[in-house]
């Protein structure tokens, strides 16, 4: 008869600095695996006492001390199931990212992290040294293996693992959402269970932080390449998954009979979910009771708003119209209409007396000038300086609305609409925007809902900061400029390459000469949720002052 182990993945949304908390979560985690899940082992994510990432808070003086203090507030809650959790590990003068096996009031063994990622959205090398050595430990009759995110990725840690005898690896991760990633995950896990020759259980964190969302999806990866449990992403839980150890000794192998696999999901779900997740966690770990957003009548304000209320519920959501002379009846009707339908707070605040004022106070600095995009600029100001202004007095955070297609190309307005605390659409396309609009409408809830007015999602895009303005004036059509910018920033190629794609030529220099010139303004934006492979943050470094021409 073949024996069984409860692996407990604890896939939870833990705060980066509040280790006091994060350990009171993982000890209570612990006792509800035991008591709901006859657990045997409950592994939590990486770097779950400190949270992840935590950047220069390593460097502080006093995170040894409390990581000290929090495992021995572990030991001392002697609970009897084997716990793995992700840790900070100073040896000497060394750090590591480390993991720990605890079981009662007993350190087991540990594991340092062996493949220290340095690229994209992260820097552990700054931090941490390299650790060399494998971690097997027999638990409940196997051996069992235990790795730390990157190292999935390397071929050289699952080679010892196999080669030090286990029959099962459980890796723990902080591995944080892309579009596609969870697909990538699991063709990874594929790959290496064959190179293993065992199982795999992979447990990911949750949650936001700063620009990044930790999307879960933990999963078990048979050793033939089936993916046999699945946690839903973006949501919290602790998912028990049954592993079956057959026959004795070293010839005994571990096998996960199919259990739990959630659904999949499309792009636009994903996507949507991690939004709403990103801006939750912004405005409640950082405290907020309320956001404040200016409300256009545009799209990118209206699906700002629909992902607000959806995140932090209505009562917490405030909207404004700051209606201008070029402001149309319908973003008027259509930004009302949202408002009201979805029950936030609306107001309307005409900045036609504070721009009069401006151009009145600038009216000798303005002479003999042409009226233009100082002009326009000025209403965007306007529009700032109120939300700041309210948000200054009632403690409110400024949602920003841009997204990548304007921010990219610098179509916004700096301590204008670019004035705010976070931006939900900062990675996201213009072209995708639409397609959330879409998504929110009809397949976000089991009744379609008209939450985003459609003549909103139809209207020609528009700044309205000049009579009959849209957008398509100044800037090629948006499914062109979304695949020259996706080439250009996403898959770095040069202007030539791009142009070899069907572009026209003056086309593309002149978006990518805009991308460039306006590198100053993106490092003056808010933060706001990574969606793609190179957002405009820790992704992308570019320098301000730079001559490098187009080209190949």
């Amino acid at each position: 008869m073949a024996r069984q182990i409860n692996v407990v993945m604890a896939q939870l949304n833990f705060v980066v600095g509040d280790i006091e908390s994060n350990t009171t979560r993982l000890i209570e985690s612990a006792k509800s695996a035991m008591s709901l899940h006859a657990a045997d082992i409950i592994a939590f994510p990486e770097l779950c006492l400190t949270g992840y990432p935590p950047e220069d808070l390593l460097l502080r003086p006093s995170m040894q001390i409390r990581i000290e203090k929090a495992i021995s507030t572990i030991l001392e809650a002697d609970i009897g199931i084997y716990i793995v959790l992700g840790y900070p590990e100073k040896e000497d003068s060394k750090l590591y990212n480390a993991l720990m096996i605890i079981k009662g009031r007993e350190c087991l063994a540990s594991y340092r992290k062996q493949c220290l990622p340095n690229y994209q959205v992260f820097d552990e090398r700054r931090y941490f040294d390299h650790g060399d050595s494998a971690c097997v430990l027999n638990i409940c009759g196997a051996n069992i293996a235990f790795t730390i995110c990157e190292d999935m990725w390397e071929r050289g840690p699952i080679q010892q693992a196999r080669d030090a005898g286990a029959q099962l690896m459980i890796n723990i991760n902080a591995s944080p959402y892309h579009k596609n990633k969870p697909v990538e995950r699991q063709q990874l896990l594929k790959e290496r269970a064959a190179d293993g020759g065992f199982p795999i259980i992979y447990v990911n964190l949750i949650g936001g932080q700063d620009e990044l969302v930790f999307d879960g999806g933990s999963m078990a990866m048979t050793a033939s390449g089936n993916c046999h449990y699945l946690a839903p992403s973006f949501e919290e839980g602790l998912f028990p998954v049954s592993i079956n150890i057959e026959g004795e000794g070293v010839s005994s192998r571990c096998n996960i009979p199919l259990q739990c696999v959630a659904a999949s999901q499309s792009i636009e779900a994903q996507v949507y979910q991690c939004l709403v997740l990103g801006m939750r966690d912004y405005a409640d770990k950082n405290k907020f009771a309320a956001v404040i957003l200016g409300l256009s009548g545009g799209i990118d304000s209206a699906l700002t708003l629909a992902i607000a209320v959806d995140a932090l519920g209505k009562d917490r959501v405030h909207a404004v119209m700051m209606p201008f002379e070029y402001t149309s009846q319908l973003s008027l009707d259509a930004a009302q209409q949202q408002a009201q339908f979805l029950g936030v707070d609306y107001k309307s605040i005409s900045i036609e007396k504070i721009y009069e004022s401006f151009i009145t106070a600038l009216e000798s600095e303005f002479a003999n000038t042409e009226v233009g995009v100082s002009e326009q600029n000025i209403q965007a100001r306007c529009r700032g300086v109120l939300l700041m202004a309210i948000s200054n007095k009632k403690g409110f955070l400024v949602l920003t609305t841009g997204n990548k297609s304007e921010i990219a190309v610098g179509y916004s307005t700096l301590y204008g609409d670019m004035a705010g605390g976070f931006d939900a659409l900062k990675d996201v396309s213009k072209t995708l925007v639409y397609r959330l609009a879409a998504y929110r409408n009809m397949d976000y809830s089991c009744d379609p809902v008209e939450v985003i007015p459609q003549q909103v999602i139809d209207r020609p895009p528009s700044a309205e900061l000049a009579p009959d303005q849209v957008d398509q004036d100044s800037l090629p059509p948006y499914d062109q400029l979304d695949r020259i910018l996706e080439l250009y920033i996403e898959e770095d190629c040069s202007a030539e390459v791009i142009i070899r794609q069907g572009f026209e030529s003056e086309v593309v220099k002149k978006i990518l000469r805009l991308v460039d010139l306006n590198e100053y303004k993106r490092r003056q934006s808010p933060i706001g949720v990574r969606l793609t492979k190179r957002g405009f943050g820790r992704d992308r470094r570019y320098p301000i002052t730079n001559a490098w021409p187009l080209g190949e």
